[in-house]
């Protein structure tokens, strides 16, 4: 498996989701697949399925938080 739970991953060409289940599908007409996730997708507000091909790994990662950042930040962590 590529992915496991909680890492932050791409799909659907632009929407960020987090992998909160992983299984390999034995049987079926999709087992030679591979990997299947469950993703939770913020934009869709549910968990749906996606093969590893489908997804990508979220690689953005900032050095320091910024300005819009930080207030959304301290909000989420003051309410």
């Amino acid at each position: 498996m590529k992915y496991t739970f909680g890492d932050i991953v791409v799909v659907d060409e632009e929407n960020i989701g987090v992998v909160v289940k992983c299984w390999t599908p034995i049987v079926g007409p999709n087992a030679d697949r591979g990997s299947k996730y469950d993703v939770y997708v913020r934009m869709y507000n549910s968990i749906k399925e996606y093969y590893e091909d489908e997804m990508e790994r979220y690689m953005v990662r900032h050095k320091y938080l910024s300005d819009e950042e930080k207030e959304w930040q301290f909000n989420a962590i003051n309410t």
